[in-house]
């Protein structure tokens, strides 16, 4: 996978493009990718949940921890060939051509034919003291998602807003220690607060100070401006939100303020589009009251409406939809890209071999198709994009070279021919995963008896800092690609397969010389007869 680039950046191509990569947008993505469409996620690392330790009410994941949950979900979505990359969008605005394109703070951008938009809401919290750094602590705003952990503890509900009584019944049956105080936003003599008064609940009209912690650095008591100190364990409190959707000001997407009154949400039809067609909503960003597990469901389920939208575009259109290839024929759409050298990993491991039928798999410019092909090799070469396979046909006649040049997927049931080749080799390949690891099935049996496999890759991570947003391998997300140690692992369990060669070794001179990686992992491997 040649991440090279120019100043102006890089530019991915795929179906659907997700902003957020929470629960939502992971549940989206992994219906996406179940369906066969392209799915990048852009994720900034800023999940509403993240103080909080555990999440609840999440049936098969009770309590699990919020990042364990983040690196199941994501683990799910690259196996798949879903990519989930570390960023922040800065815009989305509408191309020409009917799609969009996702630009990311840096120099690099997606261009998708849809975007789903599932980046959810930041809570905002009560100018009150301490509050803040007890927040997903001792600071609590879901009876559901964290009030049965308190069970039976000194509860202190800071009401700010006539919403605020609405979860304090909840609040209420978890303990028989809860007391009501009522901060700003509602009278007093209410009947709603009344209620509470009936019920036994003491109810205290008074704005709040601050919250005192112990030595521990945990919640001891809500300080009221009238001076009184309540002792407390936990507290409630009804935050307002922001959803985070900057992002989105260019496009004008319509917002709703919600029920509660607490904030704006982003509008959309039952379908999950919203007011501009192409650009979908899910999850807190439409419906902060959603917990992980609703989020998670609303995620795939929009991912589902956007799925019949594009197999009803590509119907219509008379096509069959791979953006996989998309990105690549975007890629190899100019010549330039052609640099006439073969990947030194090959010229180097196959010196020992006596040419015969060769597989050149992922064979891009075709430097390395030509020169098997000038060594005696007869040349199968085999790329997704149209682009590629045009240029090295070009490129072979040129060198008045027999070369079998085919558009294909490794990842199509009957991509390659069963046995009939004596080198198979891929050099930097990016052949997305899939559960069933069907391109490795094909590629290894694409080996004739006798013959020998060849997978390079690049062992390293890039030579500048990762955090850098301008940096080309922020584009790319490895582990959703097939590895080298996916063939590996494959091929040991194989009796009948001998590895020759399974090591790491400096990048020699190729087709690239000024790569950003500069060690090649290499597994050599032959089929016995």
């Amino acid at each position: 996978m040649d991440t090279s680039t120019s100043s102006q950046g890089f530019e991915r191509h795929c179906d659907v493009a997700i902003v957020g990569g929470s629960a939502a947008g992971l549940a989206a993505a992994l219906q996406l990718g179940r369906q066969r469409r392209s799915v990048i996620v852009i994720d900034s690392g800023e999940p509403r949940n993240a103080p909080a330790s555990q999440m609840h009410s999440y049936l098969g994941h009770e309590g699990l921890p919020p990042s364990e949950l983040a690196a199941i979900a994501r683990r799910e979505v690259r196996s798949y060939g879903g990519e989930i990359l570390d960023g922040r969008v800065a815009d989305v605005v509408p191309a020409p051509d009917g799609r969009f394109r996702v630009v990311l703070v840096g120099a690099h951008a997606v261009v998708a034919r849809r975007v789903l938009v599932a980046t959810g809401v930041v809570d905002e919290l009560p100018e009150i003291d301490g509050m803040a750094e007890l927040w997903g602590t001792d600071v609590i705003h879901c009876p559901f998602c964290h009030g049965y952990e308190v069970r039976d503890q000194r509860i202190v509900q800071i009401i700010t807003s006539p919403i605020g009584l609405h979860p304090a019944g909840l609040f209420r049956q978890l303990t028989d220690r809860y007391t009501l105080v009522l901060h700003e936003g509602v009278d007093p003599e209410s009947p709603d607060v009344e209620t509470f008064r009936h019920a036994g609940v003491d109810v205290i009209a008074s704005r709040v100070r601050r919250l005192s912690t112990d030595d521990r650095g945990r919640l001891a008591a809500v300080e009221l401006v009238d001076g009184r100190s309540l002792d407390a364990d936990a507290v409630a409190i009804a935050t307002r939100f922001g959803v985070r959707v900057d992002a989105l000001a260019s496009l004008g997407v319509d917002m709703a303020e919600h029920p509660t009154g607490l904030g704006a949400v982003v509008s959309t039809q039952p379908t999950g589009e919203t007011s501009v067609p192409g650009v979908f909503a899910a999850g807190n960003v439409v419906d902060p009251s959603q917990q992980v597990l609703q989020a998670a469901a609303d995620g795939s389920r929009v991912a589902g409406m956007i799925c019949f939208s594009l197999a009803s575009e590509d119907l219509r259109a008379g096509q069959h939809g791979d953006q996989n290839q998309t990105d690549w024929e975007h890629r190899y759409r100019d010549a330039d890209v052609w640099s006439g050298n073969p990947n030194g990993a090959l010229v180097n491991e196959t010196n020992d071999l006596r040419p015969g039928t060769a597989l050149d798999i992922g064979a891009g410019e075709g430097a390395d198709a030509i020169w098997l092909a000038r060594q005696g090799w007869t040349v199968t070469a085999i790329d997704i994009a149209q682009n590629a396979v045009d240029q090295i046909t070009e490129h072979a006649a040129a060198h008045s070279l027999d070369i079998d040049a085919i558009r294909a997927d490794v990842n199509s049931l009957h991509a390659i021919e069963p046995r009939a080749f004596d080198l198979v080799t891929l050099q930097y390949g990016a052949i997305p995963r899939t559960p069933d690891d069907r391109a490795i099935h094909n590629i290894i049996n694409g080996v004739a008896p006798g013959g020998a496999l060849l997978i390079v890759g690049h062992a390293d991570h890039p030579t500048t800092t990762p955090t850098d947003p301008d940096h080309p391998s922020r584009m790319f997300d490895r582990n959703a690609y097939f590895g080298v140690e996916d063939f590996e692992r494959f091929i040991n369990s194989r009796p009948e397969w001998d590895i020759t060669v399974s090591d790491q070794r400096p990048r020699p001179a190729g087709s690239a010389t000024d790569h950003l990686h500069h060690t090649d992992t290499i597994l050599k491997a032959r089929l016995e007869r």
